[in-house]
């Protein structure tokens, strides 16, 4: 669907790039022609992915250690990055979740994931962004959301709080600096297997029959789903979307949002015939 120079001479910088969907965006993003940059907390892990991702599509990547709850590695990333030369691209993906009830949660488990999710956002999209606008450049930022954002989400409190926030984040600062060329969009995905993360949010099968008999489609997303759309919201083919959030879930959201949408699988033929008014109703079979 893709041209396979989509990317080309696009330098892209992907936190928590070195497993999950961060290191599937990774990849696709080298197939379409990008020179990628992850960055992550665990070194072996992103030196690892880089051979890995070098090896399979033989494009430019490379991994700088930085954790981005911290202002100052961040800003040195990014200096180091800009001594080659400035990025186009910034791919907010790092995040940090967990189960629990909320009254359970300690301070440092709610700063914990704030600070990963939130504030490594702001730390990321501020430090590139104030260097696009002093130098006049465009730049595009895509946030990786949440589903639940809009309407919050019991037992993952401190993500839904964080992703709230990085939706509000990107909806201002699209018209803020989108006059200045930098634009500001987002992917909410619905639940999409990767490995670590997907087992502990559902960890038991029983969990994951349930969140597969909510969905429409009756299918958990892909990663390879995920990074065609976040190429295509990167591209320059999609330069006219800016502030938005693109929710990616097959239908899940929408699903929950109506008062009847689960009739389709809690009424059997029998009951609906039985819904119909008497003049519509099919005679009995003996008849």
């Amino acid at each position: 669907m893709f041209r396979n120079d989509l990317l080309a001479n696009k330098r892209i910088l992907i936190t928590g790039g070195g497993t999950g969907l961060g290191k599937a965006m990774a990849h696709r993003f080298l197939e379409l022609g990008a020179t990628v940059y992850i960055c992550g907390r665990r070194e072996d892990v992103i030196e690892q992915t880089a051979a890995e991702l070098s090896a399979a599509t033989n494009g430019p990547i490379h991994a700088i250690p930085c954790d981005v709850r911290n202002l100052d590695a961040v800003e040195g990333m990014i200096n180091e990055i800009w001594q080659t030369a400035p990025l186009d691209i910034l791919v907010n993906n790092a995040a940090g979740n967990f189960i629990a009830r909320t009254e359970e949660l300690s301070q440092r488990a709610f700063e914990s994931v704030i600070g990963i999710v939130l504030l490594g956002t702001i730390h990321a999209t501020l430090a590139c962004g104030r260097r696009w606008l002093k130098a006049a450049r465009p730049g595009t930022v895509l946030n990786i959301s949440a589903t639940y954002a809009p309407v919050g989400s019991a037992y993952v409190v401190p993500s839904a709080v964080s992703k709230a926030g990085v939706e509000a984040l990107t909806r201002s600062l699209a018209v803020e600096w989108g006059n200045r060329g930098i634009r500001m969009n987002a992917i909410a995905p619905g639940p999409i297997p990767t490995q670590g993360a997907f087992s502990r949010l559902l960890p038991r099968p029983e969990l994951e029959a349930s969140a597969l008999d909510r969905n429409p489609m009756h299918r958990f997303g892909t990663k390879e789903e995920l990074a065609d759309l976040a190429a295509f919201l990167i591209s320059d083919g999609s330069a006219y979307i800016n502030g938005e959030v693109i929710r990616m879930d097959g239908g899940e959201f929408l699903q929950g949002a109506g008062e009847f949408s689960n009739l389709g699988r809690a009424l059997t033929n029998t009951d609906w015939e039985s819904l119909k008014p008497p003049n519509r109703r099919k005679p009995p079979a003996d008849s």
